[in-house]
């Protein structure tokens, strides 16, 4: 048996298979491990859940912004932004039954010396402390009142975590560093509109990976989201987003040897922004 941990699929089906096909998995037998952000942008979300359904016996997912954007689409709280793909999915026969799959993943999973995550865990948080929170947003999208969380996931504040924060903007906190973070303040303030290279990061914010004294980093964090950052694989990081979407590369690593498998994004797949390696 071996367990695959793989980066942002964003729709990119095509992509996909041929990334299975190049690892040699074996749904009978393999595990598949998802950062996260699994629909939208790409062209084909509908497949990569009816898919995901099929096999979820093998798979383990988090959910990311893109997932939780497509959540909110569909209860009409937002509307779709003009760079979406989620048509197809939204007017689906079968979407009901696919959403609802979609709204029970978790936004952490932690198994033995590994924590994944789709987009970065806060400076003051373990891996414990991020697969309890987490389990704060789930319990809500999994029960009655999941409508209400998700008309009022959207916003920015408050910015930085404190343990007696309550209601929505102790959730909101925990939403936004798991499914968003990228950079932060030392003193894990987070800053969302930073999105480029390491090399570009404004001197007064470190990636959230980076900040001194992190408390999850005991532990191996595996994440996407951040496509500009790329391929990353430190001792106790592994970032996988390696920007399939915009014509790079879908990447999955072996978790039992770190074996790093990679296809190039299918033409099919790619949006009209290059890569930008």
């Amino acid at each position: 048996m071996a367990t695959y941990a793989v980066g942002d699929i964003q729709g990119c089906y095509a992509s996909f298979l041929q990334l299975l096909e190049a690892t040699g998995f074996n749904p009978a037998r393999d595990r598949l491990w998802l950062v996260g952000d699994l629909i939208n942008r790409g062209p084909n979300s509908l497949e990569v859940l009816r898919w995901m359904v099929r096999h979820e016996a093998c798979v383990t997912t988090v959910l990311g912004n893109h997932d939780l954007h497509a959540l909110a689409v569909a209860e009409g709280f937002v509307e779709a932004n003009r760079n979406d793909t989620l048509d197809p999915l939204l007017t689906a026969p079968d979407r009901e039954s696919l959403l609802g799959w979609l709204r029970r993943q978790p936004l952490a999973h932690a198994e033995g010396d590994y924590l994944m995550v789709h987009a970065g865990v806060l400076p003051q948080w373990s891996a414990q402390d991020a697969v309890a929170l987490a389990g704060e947003v789930e319990q809500v999208l999994r029960g009655e009142d999941y409508r209400f969380f998700l008309s009022r996931m959207y916003g920015n504040d408050p910015d930085h975590w404190l343990p007696e924060l309550r209601g929505m903007g102790r959730l909101r906190v925990i939403t936004n560093a798991l499914t968003r973070l990228r950079v932060c303040t030392p003193e894990g303030r987070m800053e969302f509109r930073f999105k480029g290279e390491l090399k570009d990061i404004p001197t007064d914010v470190l990636p959230w990976f980076d900040v001194p004294a992190r408390r999850s980093a005991d532990v191996t964090v595996i994440f996407g989201h951040w496509s500009a950052l790329g391929l990353q694989l430190r001792d106790n990081l592994v970032a996988l987003d390696t920007g399939c979407l915009w014509g790079g590369r879908l990447s999955a690593m072996r978790l039992e040897d770190r074996q790093l498998f990679q296809v190039s994004c299918v033409p099919q797949d790619q949006v009209k922004k290059l890569w930008h390696a």
